[in-house]
């Protein structure tokens, strides 16, 4: 329950171009969340693209240390946080995580803001869901 497989990771430019276009947003600080609930051919809940923005963060390795990060939190938080429900409810999403802060946030608060982003994520998606 705890890994990251490739079918969870979002590469397709169909999907992402659609995710972009017509998805939702909301903001979190340091997070922009995207999400659209769409059906796509893998067996998983959601799947994930995780962005850091180049220009505010110009050396690859900043950029790479903090896309890490998220995606640990992602990996070890989705199945207490996202998963359960969207397998109760049948949903499927595309979701980006975009990090749109300024500096390198430490671990602790990175976490406990995506934490707080998955369950607003649950909460719009039911919402959705409902309508």
């Amino acid at each position: 329950m705890y890994t990251f497989n490739k079918e969870e990771r979002l590469c397709s430019k169909k999907l992402l171009e659609k995710l972009f276009h017509s998805g939702s947003s909301f903001l979190l600080y340091p997070y922009r969340i995207v999400w659209l609930a769409e059906k796509f051919a893998a067996d998983v809940p959601a799947q994930v693209v995780i962005s850091v923005s180049k220009r505010k963060f110009k050396k690859a390795v900043e950029r790479n240390l903090i896309k890490r990060r998220i995606r640990e939190i992602y990996r070890l938080n989705k199945s207490e946080f996202l998963y359960p429900y969207l397998s109760k409810s049948e949903l499927q999403i595309l979701l980006a995580i975009n990090y749109i802060g300024k500096d390198i946030s430490d671990y602790a608060l990175m976490e406990k803001k995506l934490k707080l982003a998955l369950e607003q994520l649950r909460n719009l998606s039911s919402k959705s869901n409902e309508e």
